[in-house]
């Protein structure tokens, strides 16, 4: 799809984001859409690695915590102000992700998937076992709001227009990367590291950079995650959320960036909706995701893409006629 088509869509989709809360009033309902904005924008940068640069990762729940547990101890803590608590959460995480990314980006297949999930593992344990930073099992109250001079984002509205912009303006930065040199250099390492190589595309700077992007990415849901609610807790970043992220990955469509929102939008409130099987609610989300792969590897936003094209093709056959 064009850049500058994607361009108008994104500014479509931009109208309709703000033209919501018009209509929809409710404050659970609002709940529900801001954490569908968080993690389409945690699952438009983990696309970016998975469907763009080929790269698997289990981990980016890890990545998650980091940015929510950074922003909330330096505010709670050590009385940092919260922009300057999130600026230091998103240098961190950049920071962890390249020195996890690079020796750990070295392996391939099942073994990068294992190495990404043991980093979700040990990050989660650290937020469980080290009680006097983290609060623990029991979590970590009291994180103030975000604000913006005397200006407040202390209500779930103000916090879906916060939280829409982000990740709006992610999608926006993510179709511009894709139409970059970068962007191109991701898609020839996904199809053949080997073939990158040899068109002298720099295979591992490359995809550390794209880690360290989707990794930041993650960490930036998370502060606005920690400032939304105000309390955060181990739970949240384990790793069944790094396969959650996976899935709406997948069920979006990897590779494309309009689906990542779909996927989003459809998996977030799937527990609401089924409530009854919250017990098996990761069973679930197994299921949908093999059944994703067996029958619709190509998600969502690739079915959606596939018929624009087709529709397309029709359309200049006929008018070749």
């Amino acid at each position: 799809m064009a850049r500058r088509i994607q361009l108008m869509i994104l500014g479509l989709l931009a109208i309709l984001v703000a033209a919501i809360p018009l209509v929809v009033t409710n404050p659970y309902y609002l709940n529900v859409l801001n954490i569908v904005g968080l993690n389409s924008l945690i699952v438009v940068g983990l696309n970016l690695l998975i469907g763009y640069a080929g790269q698997i990762s289990l981990g980016h729940a890890a990545f998650y915590g980091l940015g929510a547990y950074t922003s909330g101890i330096l505010t709670v803590t050590y009385g940092w102000s919260p922009w300057l608590g999130l600026g230091a959460s998103l240098l961190l995480s950049g920071i962890v992700a390249y020195i996890v990314g690079r020796p750990t980006l070295k392996l391939k297949g099942h073994y990068l998937v294992m190495a990404t999930l043991g980093f979700n593992v040990i990050l989660n344990i650290v937020m469980v076992r080290w009680e006097e930073m983290t609060g623990g099992p029991s979590g970590l109250a009291g994180i103030p709001p975000l604000r913006i001079l005397s200006f407040s984002f202390d209500t779930d509205l103000k916090n879906y227009y916060l939280i829409w912009f982000f990740a709006l303006m992610a999608v926006g930065a993510s179709i511009n990367l894709v139409d970059s040199r970068v962007g191109r250099a991701l898609k020839a390492i996904h199809g053949s590291e080997l073939a990158a190589n040899t068109l002298g595309v720099n295979t591992p700077l490359y995809k550390a950079a794209v880690f360290v992007i989707s990794a930041v990415t993650a960490s930036l849901a998370g502060s606005l995650y920690a400032h939304y609610f105000g309390f955060i807790s181990p739970r949240t970043f384990d790793i069944f959320f790094s396969i959650e992220l996976v899935t709406m990955v997948i069920v979006g469509g990897m590779g494309n960036l309009w689906g990542n929102i779909f996927g989003a939008a459809f998996l977030t409130p799937l527990p609401q909706v089924l409530h009854f099987l919250e017990e098996y609610k990761d069973i679930v989300y197994g299921a949908i995701l093999a059944l994703m792969l067996m029958f619709v590897p190509e998600g969502i936003g690739g079915v959606i893409s596939k018929a624009y094209t087709r529709r397309k093709m029709r359309n200049l056959l006929g008018e070749g006629t």
